[in-house]
């Protein structure tokens, strides 16, 4: 995600953000965008997905799959904690081509109650079908086995939600 800034073969490390940070920072909607789309092309060309397709992304990739259903036809969307979705990306709402699922952590301090609650509203008030999942005992990154967040219960019981909503969502 980080092409366009980091240097060629750069690894970001969970254990030292500020050399993460410039690239985060330097990313914007539109190279997101383009990259969304260039992947879908590959994909769709490639007939790999036999024409069903479906976007799941954790943390910031969880606002790239909110961005992704906003421009591509998903039959389905999954955003795993997907931090910056409020305020920057509420204006997608109205444009969310598929259903949605979105994870949270009850304990994630960079996600509060008034961001879930903002994405909520917009959605519903554009009447966009969504599934909402909090897990209170959770904090961010509670999917990353790499991350001290890590929560295994919340893993497997987020997992067993994303495969079961893809089934329903990509006939």
């Amino acid at each position: 995600m980080f092409h366009r800034s980091a240097p060629p073969g750069f690894e970001g490390n969970y254990s030292d953000f500020p050399s993460v940070q410039p690239h985060m920072k330097a990313m914007t909607n539109e190279g997101l965008e383009a990259d969304i789309r260039a992947t879908y092309e590959l994909l769709r060309n490639d007939n790999a997905c036999n024409g069903r397709f479906a976007s799941i992304g954790f943390c910031m990739g969880g606002r790239v799959s909110y961005l992704a259903n906003s421009i591509l036809p998903l039959g389905a969307a999954v955003s795993f904690y997907g931090g910056g979705i409020a305020p920057g990306l509420l204006d997608r709402a109205p444009r969310q081509n598929a259903p949605i699922l979105l994870f949270w952590g009850g304990l994630d301090k960079h996600i509060g109650e008034e961001q879930r609650s903002a994405i909520r509203d917009a959605l519903t008030k554009s009447s966009k079908p969504f599934v909402e999942a909090l897990f209170s005992f959770a904090d961010h990154g509670f999917f990353c086995d790499a991350r001290p967040s890590y929560n295994p219960e919340a893993a497997r019981d987020s997992w067993t939600l994303t495969t079961s909503f893809l089934a329903g969502n990509l006939r």
